[in-house]
């Protein structure tokens, strides 16, 4: 590997000053001996804050249908425990499902569930305030046998506000796993069924154990959906690939180094003009526009603190002044980091 960094440094060398070689050969160097630190998925999840933030359980007894407006910034789930229901995007995506499927809108988009296709639905929000739910016990819908309802767990997972990131892009619209996709996945159809004791046993702290495993559950779910869906297996694929996974682990361990394609190049141990095109076609963006959005997305979680003065924060992600930081920033959310800090 040593050798194959030294060949890439002389190819890289009509593009690099002499004085500049040895330095950067040494950054290198140490960027390589702290290989395999940074989890990268799970920077990502931190850096976004993704927090499972509201849980309830419903009781739904036909007919019934409910139009579940679209959420900004989040994810919604619906985990059936008993019964059958249908589920249809606004977009046509719709699903048949049965007990024990799991079903995940990673973009909170609109849709309908109800107890059969094209029943007209009443919208989520009336229901709640005619049936006076308070986020306690059961949501329930309907007045028919309450051991022939339809009965879930449903909630949603929020992200920071302004979060983003090439894998949430890639996140497919609709997830639907089925009890044979848990049998494949145990981490995840052991929290799915703790999930579930727990939302049916009314004991404290139920709603907070919940909240948490919805996160774990997300993560889990995510991994199980990978192969079946492209764009998702693309990105994950790129953080597994022994080369572009390389260097996104040290994007993610040091954004604020002073990073070019050809030291990233280096690291990854191929050519320059061959690690960019790699590593464009399996992010989405090229190597400088990665580091610079992931640095603007660490920055954004660092104000968000509120502990670190812009101008801390600006240092902290790479930037010589806070006023080359504010202008990336603005041009990057449409509103100064003051905004945040404030």
């Amino acid at each position: 590997m040593v050798r194959t960094i030294a060949r890439e440094a002389h190819n890289t060398r009509a593009k690099t000053r002499p004085g500049e070689q040895h330095g950067e050969a040494i950054e290198v160097m140490a960027a390589m001996s702290k290989i395999g630190a940074t989890d990268i998925l799970s920077d990502i999840f931190d850096t976004i804050r993704l927090r499972g933030t509201l849980y309830f359980r419903t009781a739904y007894s036909p007919p019934w249908a409910i139009a579940v407006p679209p959420y900004k910034q989040a994810a919604r789930f619906h985990l059936l425990v008993q019964g059958r229901c249908h589920i249809a995007l606004e977009d046509g995506r719709e699903a048949e499902l049965s007990a024990g499927d799991l079903v995940m809108i990673p973009a909170g988009r609109g849709h309908v569930m109800g107890d059969q296709k094209g029943r007209p639905p009443s919208h989520l929000d009336d229901l709640v305030e005619r049936a006076g739910f308070n986020g306690k016990g059961a949501f329930v819908v309907g007045e028919g046998d309450p051991a022939a309802a339809t009965q879930m767990v449903c909630g949603h997972l929020s992200f920071m506000d302004g979060a983003d990131h090439p894998l949430l892009r890639a996140l497919p619209q609709l997830i639907v796993l089925r009890p044979a996709d848990r049998e494949k996945a145990p981490i995840l159809d052991d929290t799915l069924r703790l999930a579930a004791r727990r939302a049916f046993s009314e004991e404290p702290g139920a709603a907070a154990t919940i909240a948490r495993l919805s996160e774990i559950f997300f993560i889990e779910a995510l991994r199980a959906a990978i192969p079946y869906h492209p764009e998702l297996a693309r990105i994950v694929g790129a953080m597994k690939d022994p080369q572009i996974g390389r260097v996104l682990e040290q994007i993610h361990d040091s954004p604020a180094r002073r990073w070019s394609v050809e030291n990233l190049a280096l690291i990854a141990g191929i050519s320059r003009s061959r690690f960019a095109e790699r590593f464009t076609e399996a992010i989405g963006l090229a190597p400088m526009a990665y580091v610079t959005e992931w640095r603007l997305q660490k920055a954004l979680a660092r104000l968000a603190t509120h502990t670190l003065s812009v101008k801390e924060v600006a240092a902290e992600s790479g930037y010589q002044s806070a006023a080359a930081f504010t202008r990336a920033f603005s041009a990057r959310f449409g509103y100064p980091p003051t905004e945040v800090a404030a």
